[in-house]
C-alpha cells in the first residue's frame, strides 16, 4: 500500500528555481478557476474515449477470440495500463507538473485506441492485447484529472473540485455508448468490424484532449501549489512540514475505499453486455444501459463533492459500500431480459462507485502535501487499476463457471469489505 512518506517537502530535489516565486490568494483563486475551465474541456473529450472500451472491449475479444470465458481479457488488459501509465504519470506530474503527465497520459490513450482499430480490422489478437493495454493510459489519465482541480482549491472545497472533474466527464462518457451504434456504422463503412468503431472515437477524442491540456493548462497548478508550499516555509509557517510528518493513515483508508468500489464496479460492469448479449439485446440497448451506468458514475459528482465537504468522507464511503451491495443483489436477481431492471443495477453500480471515488480521493488529498502528492497519488491509482484489472480479468471467468447472478452478488458482498477499514479510521481519529 503506497504511502505519504515523512518526507522533508520542501527539499531542494523537490523544487525548480521558479519555485521562490510567491502567490497572492486573488492570483492562486484565478488559476484554480482557469484550471477548472482547461480540465472540465479534457474531462468532456476524454469521457468519450473512456466509454469505448467498458461499452464493446468484452464484445470485441468475444468475437475475435470465440470464446465467452476470455471475454474480461480487454479490461484485465486496459486496467494493466492504466496502472502502469498511472504510476508513470505521478512520476511526470512531480517534476513536470499536471500539464506534462496528463497531456502525455491522454495522447497515449489515443495511440493506444488507434491501434485497437487497426488490431480489429487485421484479425490481429497479440496486436489488440498490446492495444488495449496502452489504451488503459486514457482511462488513467482520465481518472487522475481528479486531482489537478484540487492543486489549488481551499481545504473546505477540495470535495466540490474533485468533484468538478468527473462532473465533466459524463457529456462525453454518457455520449460515447450511445454512439455505439452510428460508428459501428462508419466503421463497416470503412471495411473494419463494426464493434471497432468506438475505438475510431477514442482514438480522435483522447488525442483532442492531450492537446487541450498541453496547450492551455498554463500555469500548472500543481507547480503553482508547490510554489505556494515553498513560499510558505520560507515566510517561517511550517504547517506543511507538520502535515508531511504527521500520521497518514487517511491515505490508506482511501486507498482501501477507491480500490473495493472499482472491482465492484469493474467486475458487474464488464459481463453485463456479455450477460445482454447472451439474453439477445442489441448493441443500442447496451449502449443505453452502459451510457446510463457511467453517466452515474460521473453526473452526481457535484451533490456527491458537496456532500463529502458538509458530512465527510466517511459517512459518503459508507453510502458507497451499502449502494454497491444493492447494486449486485440488484443485477444478481433481475431477469436477463428485462432491461429496466439492469438499467437500475448499473446505475446503483455507477453511483456507489462514484460515492467510492470522491470520499476516497478527498482521504488521500487530505493525508498529502504538495511535496509528495502526485507520487502518492500515482501510485495509490497503480493499485486501484490493477485491483480493477484483477476484477475485469475474473469477472469472466467468475461468469463462466458460475453465471451472473453469482458474479453479481460476491461483487455486491465484497463491498462492505471496506467498512472495518473506516470503523478502524474513525476509531483512531475521533474527532475527524
Amino acid at each position: 500500500m503506497p504511502q505519504a512518506e515523512p518526507t522533508q517537502p520542501h527539499a531542494p530535489s523537490c523544487r525548480k528555481p521558479s519555485d521562490a516565486r510567491s502567490w497572492s490568494d486573488e492570483e492562486r483563486r484565478r488559476v484554480q478557476r482557469r484550471t477548472l475551465v482547461v480540465v472540465i474541456a479534457s474531462q468532456v473529450l476524454g469521457g468519450a474515449g473512456l466509454a469505448a472500451g467498458v461499452s464493446v472491449g468484452a464484445l470485441l475479444a468475444k468475437e475475435m477470440l470465440g470464446t465467452e470465458s476470455l471475454a474480461g481479457i480487454p479490461a484485465a488488459l486496459f486496467t494493466l495500463g492504466s496502472a502502469a501509465a498511472a504510476f508513470s504519470i505521478g512520476r511526470l506530474t512531480q517534476s513536470w507538473g499536471r500539464r506534462v503527465g496528463l497531456g502525455i497520459g491522454f495522447t497515449a490513450g489515443g495511440v493506444g485506441a488507434a491501434g485497437v482499430v487497426v488490431a480489429a480490422a487485421s484479425d490481429n489478437a497479440p496486436l489488440l492485447f498490446a492495444a488495449l493495454f496502452i489504451y488503459g493510459a486514457g482511462t488513467a489519465t482520465n481518472l487522475q484529472a481528479r486531482y489537478a482541480g484540487t492543486d489549488l482549491a481551499d481545504p473546505s472545497r477540495r470535495g466540490t473540485a474533485i468533484s468538478v472533474a468527473l462532473t465533466a466527464t459524463t457529456l462525453g462518457a454518457v455520449a460515447g455508448p450511445n454512439l455505439i451504434a452510428p460508428m459501428g456504422q462508419v466503421a463497416v463503412a470503412l471495411g473494419i468490424p463494426a464493434l471497432a468503431g468506438p475505438f475510431l472515437l477514442a482514438a480522435v477524442a483522447y488525442v483532442a484532449a492531450g492537446s487541450v491540456l498541453i496547450a492551455l493548462l498554463r500555469p500548472d497548478p500543481y507547480l503553482v501549489a508547490r510554489q505556494i508550499d515553498a513560499a510558505s516555509a520560507r515566510e517561517g509557517d511550517d504547517t506543511s512540514v507538520t502535515a508531511a510528518l504527521r500520521p497518514t493513515a487517511g491515505a490508506y483508508v482511501g486507498a482501501v475505499v477507491m480500490i473495493v468500489a472499482q472491482v465492484a464496479m469493474a467486475a458487474i460492469m464488464t459481463m453485463t453486455p456479455v450477460h445482454m448479449s447472451g439474453h439477445h439485446h442489441g448493441l443500442s440497448a447496451v449502449g443505453l444501459v452502459i451510457g446510463l451506468h457511467i453517466a452515474a458514475m460521473y453526473l452526481p459528482s457535484l451533490v456527491t463533492g458537496v456532500l463529502v465537504d458538509r458530512i465527510g468522507p466517511h459517512a459518503m464511503a459508507v453510502a458507497a459500500g451499502i449502494t454497491l451491495l444493492a447494486a449486485g443483489l440488484t443485477a444478481a436477481f433481475a431477469p436477463g431480459d428485462s432491461l429496466p431492471l439492469l438499467v437500475t443495477a448499473l446505475v446503483l453500480l455507477g453511483l456507489g462507485w462514484n460515492f467510492g471515488i470522491i470520499s476516497g480521493t478527498a482521504f488521500v488529498v487530505d493525508a498529502t502535501v504538495p511535496a509528495n502528492r502526485p507520487r502518492v497519488q500515482g501510485s495509490i491509482d497503480v493499485l486501484i487499476a490493477i485491483a480493477g484489472a484483477a476484477g475485469g480479468g475474473l469477472s469472466g471467468v467468475v461468469m463462466s463457471a458460475g453465471g451472473y447472478a453469482a458474479l453479481s452478488i460476491a461483487c455486491g458482498v465484497f463491498a462492505l469489505v471496506l467498512l472495518p477499514a473506516l470503523l478502524w479510521d474513525r476509531k483512531r481519529t475521533p474527532a475527524s
